[in-house]
């Protein structure tokens, strides 16, 4: 597969209408990271979990950075059986991007519809959110509401579960 590039995906987010601001920086790979390196980005911060369950369906679940995700809880919200972290290779196939680059803009690159894709409704309620542009030297902000507009663009309908911190 011939994946997008950031630039790709900016000339995207435009054709749709969809406004963002980017911030480079050096290569991140954990939260912790990122935390310090991102200085006062507005907007809620998050992670990405490229995950697989027992039957082999895939699961792009995009949470706020501070959840501590419990897989047992989200595997009965979203009706599915023993999700695991999928492997690398298996991200870079379906999503075209590397680990440490995991993000719902990768979606472009789900071209056959592989990925169900999950969101957090708590990481919602931000105005802006941040990812990363297919690469993670840079962290992107967008619109929540422009989020949803371009998941859906690339033709997923998201579920949206609650998962607060407490779970």
């Amino acid at each position: 597969m011939l994946a997008a590039t950031p630039l790709e995906l900016f000339a995207r987010l435009a054709e749709l209408g969809i406004s963002v601001a980017n911030c480079e920086h050096p290569p991140v790979f954990t939260v912790e990271e990122s935390r310090a390196l991102r200085g006062n980005l507005p907007g809620g911060h998050c992670k990405n979990l490229f995950l697989k369950d027992k039957k082999g369906h895939l699961w792009l679940l995009v949470v706020l950075e501070e959840l501590s995700v419990n897989l047992k809880v989200v595997r009965s919200l979203i009706d599915s059986k023993q999700l695991s972290f999928a492997k690398t290779e298996l991200l870079t196939e379906v999503l075209g991007v590397d680990a440490g680059a995991v993000t719902p803009f990768a979606l472009i690159n789900d071209k056959v519809g592989r990925v169900n894709v999950v969101l957090q409704r708590e990481m919602l309620k931000h105005k802006f959110l941040n990812y990363h542009p297919l690469v993670n030297t840079a962290t992107t902000t967008i619109g929540s509401d422009d989020l949803l507009k371009f998941i859906r663009a690339c033709g997923h309908t998201p579920k949206i579960i609650s998962l607060a911190s407490e779970q």
